[in-house]
């Protein structure tokens, strides 16, 4: 991953910019959700954590594991539906590039983020509302499946 990259891909109307200008880029309710859930459970954490690659969203510094919470049209879920869905909208060439390069990022990031061994978990933001208790049961089992790791390690 090569320094900054330019952060719009084509022009937008003046109404698209003043609405992207409003989307946070941390704090978001996804984030609070999937946060309010670890942190009643008892897991503490790191929001937006500047030092590794990315700024996940949420890290279990103990356990070495990033949490990132996409949203799923900025981080493309579905991709192929909704890229035929942009395509028949207002300026598919920009949202499309964008989205593309989301995705490309995200991948790059976590390869980054695998090498310097780190576990990186992704939720999508529905998925984090609808029922965050499925998202605490992947990151225990996540942890757990880590400890047990460490302790076929030591026997070695």
């Amino acid at each position: 991953m090569s320094g900054k990259e330019p952060r719009f891909h084509g022009e937008v109307t003046e109404r698209s910019h003043k609405n992207m200008s409003k989307i946070r880029a941390k704090d978001t309710s996804i984030e609070v959700a999937l946060r309010k859930a670890l942190w009643s459970k008892g897991y503490r954490y790191r929001k937006n954590y500047k030092d590794l690659p990315g700024r996940p969203d949420i890290v279990l510094t103990k356990y070495k594991i990033a949490i990132f919470c996409d949203s799923e049209f900025f981080h493309g879920k579905d991709w192929d539906a909704l890229k035929k869905k942009l395509e028949k909208g207002k300026n598919p060439d920009y949202w499309i590039k964008k989205i593309e390069r989301n995705i490309q990022r995200d991948k790059e990031k976590d390869q980054v983020l695998n090498f310097m061994g780190w576990t990186v978990l992704h939720f999508w933001g529905k998925d984090i509302l609808k029922n965050p208790d499925e998202c605490i049961r992947v990151i225990e089992e996540t942890i757990f499946d880590l400890k047990i790791g460490e302790t076929d390690n030591e026997e070695v």
